[in-house]
């Protein structure tokens, strides 16, 4: 390894070990198209037309930075392929699915409020379904211990019968099924996607040995397709009561918000559960609230309680992100931490938000107590 590469730690991987990146070139033929923000409609008055916010320039971004950046002579690196039909129905519905090959088969279509399904897309999203089970299957098999799945379109909004939020088959979900198909009995999902990862939620909501938590920015829902609000009362159903943890943050709550956050709630919460897999969902949309830091931060917590609980497992799926530039520097300070490096490998370009940690430590003492009164198995956290 290049001796200007930062050391590992002492529990952190030897010099021979490595994170292990899977990944597509097909994935970026998903094109969303332009408009106004992600709407798709072009008013007629404006000379310039955004992107959709989803689109392959941020992935690029975050590839490159893998590939050239201090980070890569940790990565080892892995093709993806398609998943199968069989595969998809182990979350989602046979109708949906139906759905998704019918919109494809016209050509184009708006599934709802900014999620296009254009051409190209629908084997852009088998691809993305089928490279994080590759990298689950990286980690279940043994090949590895710590498994990154970099695929587009994202997937945590899809639910078990609808597309929603820029997403249509749910990777990370996909993933924890299998996991749990193949012997697992109990696996942790942590969403740190600053919007609520209300398709696994939904997928797992009435189940015991899938525990979601998701930290979020307070937003609720926006429409139809996302008929939950990601707010603190939504704990699960029947078997699942409890085993649903929405942690919504205010704006602004900053680095040491989220890290209090992580240590309050996330810890214990992963204490009492003991998952045999961590799924770590990651999306640096949040970096309106994060700054490198507080990524590099959260994935040397996720490091630790890989550490304890599932024998260093994790698994990690790329969800949203979309400062094109910002988004892939935080990306590379999140691995660092999963990786537990000892010192940054990358100066932060932009380094300071507003933060208002006081205000957000608050709300999660509020959140605590009520974990301990209406959750049985966090009762003594």
């Amino acid at each position: 390894m290049d001796s200007s590469s930062s050391s590992a730690a002492a529990d952190g991987p030897s010099a021979e070990e490595s994170l292990a990146v899977f990944w597509h070139e097909g994935m970026l033929a998903h094109d969303a198209g332009r408009g106004v923000f992600d709407s798709g409609r072009d008013p007629g008055f404006l000379d310039v037309l955004d992107q959709h916010p989803e689109n392959a320039d941020r992935v690029r971004n975050m590839l490159s930075i893998l590939r050239r950046g201090p980070i890569a002579p940790f990565l080892s690196w892995h093709s993806g392929c398609p998943a199968h039909a069989s595969e998809l129905l182990s979350f989602h519905t046979p109708e949906y699915i139906d759905e998704l090959v019918q919109a494809n088969a016209t050509g184009a279509k708006k599934l709802c409020e900014g999620t296009f399904l254009n051409p190209g897309s629908w084997g852009a999203a088998l691809l993305a379904a089928g490279t994080t089970l590759s990298a689950a299957r990286h980690i279940l098999d043994g090949h590895g211990k710590i498994a990154y799945a970099l695929v587009r379109p994202p997937g945590h909004h899809a639910q078990p019968d609808r597309a929603d939020g820029y997403c249509f088959l749910n990777n990370a979900g996909l993933a924890v099924q299998l996991a749990l198909d193949s012997g697992c009995a109990k696996v942790a999902v942590v969403d740190v996607d600053v919007h609520y990862g209300n398709g696994t939620a939904e997928g797992f909501y009435r189940t015991d040995n899938v525990l979601t938590i998701s930290l979020h920015m307070n937003h609720g829902s926006w429409g139809p397709s996302h008929p939950r609000s990601g707010l603190a009362d939504e704990i699960g159903e029947g078997r699942g009561l409890g085993y649903n943890l929405n942690i919504p943050l205010p704006n602004g709550s900053g680095d040491a918000g989220y890290e209090y956050a992580m240590n309050q709630l996330v810890v214990p919460a992963i204490d009492k559960f003991q998952p045999q897999l961590l799924v770590f969902v990651i999306g640096q949309d949040s970096s309106a609230c994060l700054t490198m830091d507080g990524y590099r931060r959260i994935g040397k917590i996720m490091r630790s309680m890989a550490n304890r609980h599932s024998d260093g497992k994790i698994l990690i799926v790329q969800e949203g992100g979309y400062h094109i530039t910002y988004s892939a520097y935080c990306l590379h300070a999140t691995l660092e931490g999963v990786l537990n490096l000892e010192a940054p490998l990358l100066d932060d370009p932009i380094a300071y938000y507003p933060e208002d940690e006081k205000y957000t430590m608050k709300v999660v003492d509020v959140m605590k107590r009520c974990w301990k009164e209406s959750i049985p198995f966090l009762k003594d956290i």
